[in-house]
C-alpha cells in the first residue's frame, strides 16, 4: 500500500516551521486520538498515521532524510515506520501530558518517597509578650526516622530485596487495547523493593514516635491567631521524602489596660473635670513604662492624644504602629461643703 505524503497528512507546507507542525499535530492527535473514539477503527487508523507523520517532521534528521528521498529513503536508514503506543508516549509525552493530564513518560517510574505529615502545636502568649517577642519551649510527639535503621526499615546488616510483583519498579504495568496504564504495584506500595528482615525498633516502618522539644522564637508583634510555620519540622517522610512542617497557632492574652488595633495600642485615662478644662501635664502607663503627656485646655471626654512609635513594631519589622490614650473627664459624686461652695462660684460665673 502506497503511504500518503507526511505533509498532506499533518495538512501542513514543506515550508513550515517546528512550532506549525507540531500544531497541526496537536489538532489531529485531540481528533482521532483512540481515547475519544472509542470501536472507530479509522480513528485509530487516522491517528498512528499521523503520530508517524509528526516523528518524522519533527526530527531534523529524519525530515531531511524524507525531504531528498521521500519514504525510500527512511527505510534505507532503518525507520520501520510507526512507533507503536510505547515509543509514541515517550517521544511525544509533552503533548499527551497536555491533552490528557499525564499519559507518557512524566506519569512513570513515580518515587515511593512520600512527604511527611504536618503538625500543629498552639501555645499562649501575654498581651506585652507579643509586644516584645518572646520564646517558648514546645513539647510534642512527633514520628522520627527510626535510629536503628537509619529510616530503611531493615535490620541493620541485611538489605532491602527487589519487589518480585513489579521487578523493582514500584509500578505495574497493564494492555489494554491500543493503551499502557501503570499503577502503583500493591505489594510493595511503589517501593520497588522489600524487606529481608525488618528493623526490631520500627517493625519495618522506617519511622518511630518520640517525644520532641522545640524552641519555639516569637517575634515582637505577633498578632492572636497568627501562625508560625517550622520547615521541616513536622513528621519524618517516607522512603526518603522530606519532612512536613509545624505549624505553631500563637494565642494572645486580652490585657486590663490597653487595647490593640492594627499596631496601634488603645487605653482609656480618666481625667479630673478641672484638669480637664484648665489643661496639664500628666503620667500615663506604655509598654515602655511611664511617659508624660499634656493635656490641652476644654479636654472633653473621648478627645485623643497620640503617643508617636509607642504601639507595636509590624510583624514583618517595617515600621511601628502609636500608642492612643482617649481621656475620660469623670464627675465627682461625693463633695465636700467646701467643694460644693467652690463649684457653685462657679456655676454661677459660667454662662
Amino acid at each position: 500500500m502506497t503511504k500518503r505524503d507526511y505533509y498532506e497528512i499533518l495538512g501542513v507546507s514543506r515550508t513550515a516551521d517546528a512550532i506549525q507542525i507540531k500544531k497541526a499535530y496537536r489538532q489531529l492527535a485531540l481528533q482521532y486520538h483512540p481515547d475519544r473514539n472509542r470501536d472507530d477503527h479509522k480513528a485509530e487508523d487516522r491517528f498512528k498515521e499521523a503520530s508517524e507523520a509528526y516523528e518524522v517532521l519533527s526530527d531534523a534528521h529524519k525530515r531531511q532524510l524524507y525531504d531528498q528521498f521521500g519514504h525510500q529513503g527512511l527505510h534505507g536508514a532503518g525507520f520501520q515506520g510507526f512507533s507503536g503506543v510505547d515509543d509514541v508516549f515517550s517521544s511525544f509525552g509533552d503533548l499527551f501530558e497536555e491533552f490528557f493530564g499525564g499519559f507518557g513518560p512524566r506519569s512513570r517510574g513515580r518515587s515511593s518517597a512520600q512527604q511527611g505529615s504536618d503538625l500543629q502545636q498552639e501555645i499562649t502568649i501575654s498581651f506585652h509578650e507579643s509586644a516584645r517577642g518572646t520564646e517558648r519551649e514546645i513539647t510534642f510527639t512527633n514520628q522520627v526516622l527510626c535510629d536503628v535503621c537509619e529510616g530503611n526499615g531493615a535490620a541493620p546488616g541485611t538489605n532491602r530485596l527487589p519487589c518480585i510483583a513489579c521487578g523493582g519498579s514500584g509500578q505495574i504495568t497493564q494492555r489494554q487495547g491500543f493503551f499502557v496504564l501503570q499503577t502503583t504495584c500493591p505489594h510493595c506500595r511503589g517501593a520497588g523493593s522489600r524487606i529481608e528482615k525488618p528493623c526490631d525498633e520500627c517493625r519495618g516502618a522506617g519511622r518511630v514516635r518520640k517525644k520532641k522539644k522545640l524552641n519555639v522564637k516569637i517575634p515582637p508583634g505577633i498578632e492572636d491567631g497568627m501562625r508560625l510555620v517550622l520547615r521541616g519540622e513536622g513528621e519524618a517522610g517516607v522512603s526518603g521524602g522530606p519532612s512536613g512542617d509545624l505549624y505553631v497557632l500563637v494565642h494572645v492574652r486580652t490585657d486590663q489596660f490597653f487595647k490593640r488595633k492594627g499596631n496601634d495600642i488603645y487605653g482609656e485615662l480618666s481625667i479630673s473635670f478641672p484638669l480637664a478644662a484648665l489643661g496639664g501635664e500628666v503620667k500615663v502607663k506604655t509598654l515602655e513604662g511611664e511617659k508624660t503627656i499634656s493635656i490641652s485646655p476644654g479636654t472633653e471626654t473621648g478627645d485623643e492624644v497620640r503617643i508617636p512609635k509607642e504601639g507595636f513594631q509590624s510583624v514583618n519589622g517595617h515600621g511601628k504602629g502609636d500608642h492612643i490614650v482617649i481621656f475620660r473627664v469623670t464627675t465627682p459624686k461625693k463633695l465636700s461643703g467646701k467643694q460644693k461652695k467652690l463649684l457653685e462660684q462657679l456655676r454661677e460665673e459660667l454662662p
